[in-house]
C-alpha cells in the first residue's frame, strides 16, 4: 500500500481538516487520510491508497479545499 505524505498550509481548525480529508478522499485509489493538524502552521497530511497517486491530483484537491500543498 503506498503512502504519501504531504504538506499543508493554511489549515487552523477541525473544519479545515474535515475539509482537506473530504476532498483527498474523492482521488481514486485513496484508501485513508490522516492529518496531523499544527493551527496556523504547515501540517503533514499522510495518504494512503491503493495506487501511486500524482503529486497534481493530489495538490488540486488541496486546493479545491481552499489550501496549498507546500515543501518543508
Amino acid at each position: 500500500m503506498p503512502n504519501k505524505t504531504i504538506n499543508v498550509d493554511g489549515m487552523t481548525c477541525d473544519h479545515c481538516v474535515h475539509a482537506v480529508t473530504e476532498e483527498l478522499s474523492h482521488i481514486a485509489g485513496a484508501t485513508r487520510v490522516n492529518i496531523d493538524l499544527h493551527p496556523g502552521e504547515v501540517s503533514p497530511v499522510a495518504i494512503d491508497s491503493d495506487i501511486d497517486l500524482s503529486d497534481s491530483d493530489i495538490a488540486a484537491a488541496v486546493e479545491e479545499a481552499g489550501y496549498t500543498v507546500v515543501s518543508a
